[in-house]
Protein backbone atom coordinates (compact mmCIF):
# COMPACT_ATOMS: atom_id res chain seq x y z
CA UNK A 1 0.00 0.00 0.00
CA UNK A 2 1.18 3.43 -1.02
CA UNK A 3 1.98 5.54 2.16
CA UNK A 4 -0.20 8.71 2.47
CA UNK A 5 1.95 12.10 1.33
CA UNK A 6 -0.35 14.34 2.67
CA UNK A 7 -2.61 14.80 5.94
CA UNK A 8 -5.70 15.99 4.09
CA UNK A 9 -7.82 14.72 1.54
CA UNK A 10 -10.78 16.85 0.81
CA UNK A 11 -13.24 14.80 -1.12
CA UNK A 12 -16.61 16.34 -3.03
CA UNK A 13 -19.35 15.19 -5.71
CA UNK A 14 -19.82 17.46 -8.30
CA UNK A 15 -22.84 17.51 -10.14
CA UNK A 16 -24.25 20.55 -12.06
CA UNK A 17 -22.48 23.48 -9.37
CA UNK A 18 -20.88 25.74 -11.96
CA UNK A 19 -22.16 28.76 -10.07
CA UNK A 20 -20.82 27.34 -6.22
CA UNK A 21 -17.46 26.35 -7.33
CA UNK A 22 -15.59 29.56 -7.39
CA UNK A 23 -17.11 30.48 -4.07
CA UNK A 24 -16.10 27.12 -2.43
CA UNK A 25 -12.81 27.18 -3.84
CA UNK A 26 -12.28 29.84 -2.18
CA UNK A 27 -14.29 29.50 1.11
CA UNK A 28 -11.86 25.79 1.61
CA UNK A 29 -8.94 27.24 1.03
CA UNK A 30 -9.51 30.22 3.64
CA UNK A 31 -10.03 27.84 5.81
CA UNK A 32 -7.71 24.97 5.17
CA UNK A 33 -4.89 27.32 5.39
CA UNK A 34 -5.62 28.12 8.92
CA UNK A 35 -5.01 24.73 9.90
CA UNK A 36 -0.87 23.93 9.38
CA UNK A 37 -1.69 20.63 7.00
CA UNK A 38 -0.98 19.63 3.77
CA UNK A 39 -3.70 18.80 2.12
CA UNK A 40 -5.62 18.23 -1.37
CA UNK A 41 -9.33 19.13 -2.76
CA UNK A 42 -10.73 16.11 -5.07
CA UNK A 43 -13.24 17.42 -6.54
CA UNK A 44 -15.18 13.99 -8.61
CA UNK A 45 -17.31 15.67 -12.11
CA UNK A 46 -20.25 13.58 -11.61
CA UNK A 47 -21.03 13.91 -15.37
CA UNK A 48 -21.97 17.48 -14.92
CA UNK A 49 -24.13 19.78 -18.21
CA UNK A 50 -23.67 22.78 -17.31
CA UNK A 51 -19.91 23.38 -17.97
CA UNK A 52 -18.85 22.88 -14.27
CA UNK A 53 -15.77 20.87 -15.48
CA UNK A 54 -14.92 24.17 -17.05
CA UNK A 55 -14.96 25.85 -13.85
CA UNK A 56 -12.92 23.30 -11.97
CA UNK A 57 -9.90 23.29 -14.91
CA UNK A 58 -9.80 27.04 -15.04
CA UNK A 59 -9.24 26.84 -10.94
CA UNK A 60 -6.53 24.52 -11.42
CA UNK A 61 -4.55 26.66 -13.43
CA UNK A 62 -3.78 28.46 -10.15
CA UNK A 63 -4.60 26.36 -7.38
CA UNK A 64 -2.09 23.01 -7.86
CA UNK A 65 -3.83 21.47 -4.81
CA UNK A 66 -7.20 20.45 -7.04
CA UNK A 67 -7.87 17.60 -8.45
CA UNK A 68 -10.12 16.83 -10.84
CA UNK A 69 -12.02 13.11 -11.56
CA UNK A 70 -14.54 13.24 -14.18
CA UNK A 71 -17.18 11.07 -15.32
CA UNK A 72 -18.55 10.79 -18.98
CA UNK A 73 -21.71 10.31 -17.54
CA UNK A 74 -24.11 10.34 -14.09
CA UNK A 75 -23.20 7.55 -11.84
CA UNK A 76 -24.47 8.84 -8.23
CA UNK A 77 -22.47 10.11 -5.34
CA UNK A 78 -21.56 6.35 -3.95
CA UNK A 79 -19.69 6.34 -7.04
CA UNK A 80 -17.95 9.51 -6.87
CA UNK A 81 -16.92 9.06 -3.26
CA UNK A 82 -15.54 5.88 -4.47
CA UNK A 83 -13.68 7.01 -7.46
CA UNK A 84 -12.14 10.31 -4.82
CA UNK A 85 -11.46 7.95 -1.86
CA UNK A 86 -9.36 5.92 -4.72
CA UNK A 87 -7.30 8.93 -6.08
CA UNK A 88 -7.17 10.52 -2.78
CA UNK A 89 -3.42 10.96 -1.00
CA UNK A 90 -4.54 11.91 2.34
CA UNK A 91 -4.18 10.14 6.04
CA UNK A 92 -7.71 11.43 6.45
CA UNK A 93 -10.91 12.12 4.22
CA UNK A 94 -13.65 14.61 4.89
CA UNK A 95 -16.04 14.71 2.83
CA UNK A 96 -18.61 17.75 1.83
CA UNK A 97 -21.35 18.91 -0.53
CA UNK A 98 -20.48 21.24 -3.59
CA UNK A 99 -23.73 22.93 -3.06
CA UNK A 100 -22.00 25.88 -0.13
CA UNK A 101 -24.46 24.54 2.07
CA UNK A 102 -21.94 22.69 4.24
CA UNK A 103 -19.33 25.05 5.81
CA UNK A 104 -15.60 24.55 5.19
CA UNK A 105 -15.03 26.38 8.49
CA UNK A 106 -16.49 23.63 10.22
CA UNK A 107 -13.67 21.17 9.37
CA UNK A 108 -11.49 21.48 12.28
CA UNK A 109 -14.31 20.55 14.67
CA UNK A 110 -14.27 17.11 12.79
CA UNK A 111 -10.73 17.03 13.08
CA UNK A 112 -10.54 17.31 16.63
CA UNK A 113 -13.19 14.51 17.10
CA UNK A 114 -10.70 12.52 14.99
CA UNK A 115 -8.14 12.39 17.77
CA UNK A 116 -10.35 9.90 19.50
CA UNK A 117 -12.64 8.24 16.63
CA UNK A 118 -12.02 6.52 13.24
CA UNK A 119 -15.31 8.62 11.74
CA UNK A 120 -16.93 11.62 12.36
CA UNK A 121 -20.66 12.58 11.34
CA UNK A 122 -21.48 16.06 10.67
CA UNK A 123 -25.20 17.18 12.34
CA UNK A 124 -27.09 19.86 10.46
CA UNK A 125 -28.40 20.71 13.61
CA UNK A 126 -29.96 23.52 12.89
CA UNK A 127 -31.25 22.69 9.01
CA UNK A 128 -31.55 26.10 6.40
CA UNK A 129 -33.78 24.18 3.67
CA UNK A 130 -37.38 24.32 2.99
CA UNK A 131 -39.74 22.87 5.11
CA UNK A 132 -40.60 20.05 2.62
CA UNK A 133 -36.82 18.99 2.20
CA UNK A 134 -36.42 19.35 6.30
CA UNK A 135 -39.44 17.32 6.31
CA UNK A 136 -38.30 14.27 3.92
CA UNK A 137 -34.76 14.27 5.56
CA UNK A 138 -36.27 14.19 8.97
CA UNK A 139 -38.41 11.19 8.02
CA UNK A 140 -35.97 9.49 5.77
CA UNK A 141 -33.03 9.67 9.24
CA UNK A 142 -35.84 8.04 11.08
CA UNK A 143 -36.57 5.37 8.76
CA UNK A 144 -33.06 4.31 8.45
CA UNK A 145 -32.09 4.60 12.20
CA UNK A 146 -35.24 2.83 12.95
CA UNK A 147 -34.60 -0.06 10.41
CA UNK A 148 -31.11 0.08 10.64
CA UNK A 149 -30.86 -0.01 14.37
CA UNK A 150 -28.69 3.45 14.03
CA UNK A 151 -28.83 6.46 15.94
CA UNK A 152 -26.88 9.04 13.34
CA UNK A 153 -29.30 11.90 13.92
CA UNK A 154 -28.32 13.02 10.41
CA UNK A 155 -27.15 10.76 8.01
CA UNK A 156 -27.41 12.83 5.07
CA UNK A 157 -25.30 15.45 5.64
CA UNK A 158 -22.13 14.81 3.46
CA UNK A 159 -19.74 16.43 6.13
CA UNK A 160 -17.73 13.90 7.24
CA UNK A 161 -13.94 12.63 8.50
CA UNK A 162 -12.67 9.39 7.99
CA UNK A 163 -9.44 7.41 8.62
CA UNK A 164 -8.31 6.18 5.21
CA UNK A 165 -8.17 2.59 6.39
CA UNK A 166 -11.52 3.11 7.14
CA UNK A 167 -12.30 1.94 3.60
CA UNK A 168 -9.40 -0.57 3.29
CA UNK A 169 -11.98 -3.23 3.06
CA UNK A 170 -15.30 -1.91 2.32
CA UNK A 171 -16.64 -2.01 -1.09
CA UNK A 172 -18.82 0.33 -2.12
CA UNK A 173 -22.38 0.00 -3.99
CA UNK A 174 -24.86 2.37 -5.37
CA UNK A 175 -26.21 4.23 -2.55
CA UNK A 176 -24.22 2.88 0.15
CA UNK A 177 -23.07 6.58 0.91
CA UNK A 178 -26.22 7.28 3.02
CA UNK A 179 -25.00 3.98 5.41
CA UNK A 180 -21.23 5.33 5.84
CA UNK A 181 -21.56 5.14 9.55
CA UNK A 182 -22.97 1.86 9.82
CA UNK A 183 -20.26 0.22 7.29
CA UNK A 184 -17.49 1.59 9.38
CA UNK A 185 -19.02 0.26 12.57
CA UNK A 186 -19.10 -2.94 10.71
CA UNK A 187 -15.79 -3.08 10.30
CA UNK A 188 -15.01 -1.98 14.04
CA UNK A 189 -13.98 1.78 13.65
CA UNK A 190 -15.19 3.88 16.15
CA UNK A 191 -17.75 6.53 15.25
CA UNK A 192 -19.26 9.81 16.45
CA UNK A 193 -21.28 13.23 15.08
CA UNK A 194 -20.49 16.58 15.81
CA UNK A 195 -23.05 19.79 15.66
CA UNK A 196 -21.97 21.56 12.40
CA UNK A 197 -24.05 24.75 10.63
CA UNK A 198 -25.76 24.96 7.66
CA UNK A 199 -26.32 27.33 4.95
CA UNK A 200 -29.21 27.63 2.47
CA UNK A 201 -28.69 26.70 -0.90
CA UNK A 202 -27.97 29.79 -3.13
CA UNK A 203 -27.44 28.85 -6.38
CA UNK A 204 -28.38 25.84 -7.83
CA UNK A 205 -31.51 23.72 -7.64
CA UNK A 206 -31.27 20.90 -4.71
CA UNK A 207 -30.61 17.24 -6.20
CA UNK A 208 -33.04 15.24 -3.37
CA UNK A 209 -36.36 15.35 -2.67
CA UNK A 210 -39.04 12.66 -0.78
CA UNK A 211 -38.75 10.28 -3.81
CA UNK A 212 -35.41 9.85 -4.11
CA UNK A 213 -34.09 10.33 -0.33
CA UNK A 214 -36.78 8.00 1.20
CA UNK A 215 -38.39 5.55 -1.58
CA UNK A 216 -35.39 5.07 -3.29
CA UNK A 217 -33.15 4.17 -0.47
CA UNK A 218 -35.32 1.20 1.22
CA UNK A 219 -33.95 -1.30 -0.84
CA UNK A 220 -30.75 -0.47 -0.08
CA UNK A 221 -31.80 -0.29 3.60
CA UNK A 222 -32.68 -4.03 3.50
CA UNK A 223 -29.36 -4.77 2.50
CA UNK A 224 -27.40 -3.37 5.13
CA UNK A 225 -30.02 -4.77 7.04
CA UNK A 226 -29.42 -8.34 6.12
CA UNK A 227 -25.50 -7.20 6.41
CA UNK A 228 -25.42 -6.30 9.84
CA UNK A 229 -27.31 -10.17 10.32
CA UNK A 230 -24.68 -11.94 8.55
CA UNK A 231 -21.82 -10.06 9.22
CA UNK A 232 -19.35 -12.37 10.55
CA UNK A 233 -17.88 -11.61 13.70
CA UNK A 234 -15.93 -13.89 16.21
CA UNK A 235 -13.00 -13.63 19.40
CA UNK A 236 -10.19 -15.42 18.69
CA UNK A 237 -8.20 -16.41 22.29
CA UNK A 238 -5.51 -18.45 21.74
CA UNK A 239 -4.02 -19.57 18.28
CA UNK A 240 -0.91 -21.92 18.00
Amino acid sequence: MTIPDLDLSIVIPVYNERDNLVPLEEKLETELAKLNLSYEIVLIDDGSVDGSHHIINSLKKNNPRLKLIRFGHNHGQSAAFAAGFKAARGKIFVTLDADMQNNPADIPLLLEEMKNFDVVCGWRFKRNDPWIKRVSSKIGNGVRNRLSQEEIADTGCSLKAFRRECFDNVKLFKGMHRFFPTLMKMEGFRVTQVKVSHHARLHGVSKYNIRNRLFSSLHDLMAIRWMKKRHINYDIIQED
